[in-house]
């Protein structure tokens, strides 16, 4: 049976209705939050424990350094030194991460923002944000769009963008996920269609081009363990696609699919999980390793490298992209 409810939470930090809606039932059920734009909880018909991470307390989102669950942007991922210059002029953005790069669209991101509930019905959800010319440096106002909608054991999330100015536009989902309840990750295997990774240097910014990844720690072209540490973006095309795989992570008789439009795949293995005692989905915090992220997007550091275009946004375009994520269990 399909599913709808709606839950007024309070006041967000910005004065504005903080709410959360359900929707999905039979196949998966998820809870999205307003703030941050944030996935929950998601969870499958007769599986035990939620296939995502999440906050227990909804309250946890206003100061969420983890990214638990929210859409990230307005340029998900790092910008080298929080500069990059467009059509001629120079930007200098917020540089949230060690006072040297922009991460994930600043402090004030999309991830840290009050989005409006537009639309809801039993299987989706729209949420709408408005970002000012210039917030957080970032030139032109950005209209964004985030729906997300369930159909049986499946769920897709569509981040829309429209710009009155030429501007960057790279939205992700930052959900983390473990298919088993366990404390870690150690059992999932993942697999990437990817052939090509960005190395990059200290900072996490690219060195340059993409590398190949035969022969590498980065080789998931098959399904493997997660042993290596992993903060690094697969290649998988040099633009962005029709809806295409990206992704398996599979455990314990459960098999995820992750079909994307993004040319980029970052996958981060929750290595700094543990900085809080908030507690998690299941009642205990989360410590490292507690899930992965798989995060479909551009690739890092667009504005100053030469695939800028892949984030480039010109008023009356669309930005437009597209996940889906698809569950079943397997013997």
């Amino acid at each position: 049976m399909a599913q709808r409810h709606i839950t007024d939470l309070g006041i967000a930090p910005d004065g504005k209705v903080f709410q959360s809606i359900t929707i999905g039932g039979g196949g998966l059920t998820a809870r999205v939050l307003t703030f941050g734009a944030a996935l929950q909880d998601l969870r499958l018909g007769g599986h035990d424990v939620p296939v995502v991470l999440g906050h227990a307390e909804p309250e946890a989102y206003f100061d969420n350094p983890g990214y638990l669950g929210a859409i990230v942007g307005r340029y998900a991922n790092r910008i080298a030194d929080g500069r990059f210059t467009l059509d001629g002029r120079g930007h200098q953005v917020d540089r949230n991460e060690n006072g040297v790069q922009c991460l994930h669209g600043g402090s004030l991101g999309t991830s840290a923002q009050s989005w409006q509930l537009l639309e809801s019905a039993d299987d989706h959800v729209t949420l709408g944000l408005m970002l000012e010319d210039g917030h957080m440096g970032f030139p032109g106002a950005l209209d964004l769009r985030c729906r997300y909608s369930t159909r049986g054991s499946t769920l897709t999330i569509l981040l829309t963008g429209r710009s009155d100015a030429t501007t960057y536009c790279n939205l992700a989902s930052h959900a983390y996920y473990n298919l088993t309840g366990a404390a870690d990750i150690k059992e999932h295997r993942l697999c990437i269609t990817a052939e090509r990774y960005l190395p990059v240097d200290a900072r996490q910014i690219p060195l340059g081009a993409p590398a190949d990844v035969a022969g590498t720690p980065f080789d998931f072209r098959t399904p493997a363990g997660l042993t290596a540490p992993l903060d690094h973006t697969f290649c998988r095309a040099e633009a962005r696609t029709a809806l295409g795989p990206a992704a398996t992570l599979e455990a314990a008789g459960l098999h995820m699919t992750l079909e994307t439009t993004e040319p980029g795949l970052h996958v981060y293995d929750g290595a700094a999980l543990g900085r809080t005692n908030r507690p998690g989905l299941q009642g205990a915090p989360y410590g490292p390793h507690a899930g992965i992220a798989l995060e479909p997007q551009a690739w890092p550091d667009a504005p100053n490298q030469s695939w800028a275009s892949q984030a480039l946004l010109r008023p009356g375009e669309t930005w437009r992209s597209e996940t889906r994520l698809s569950f079943e269990r397997v013997s």
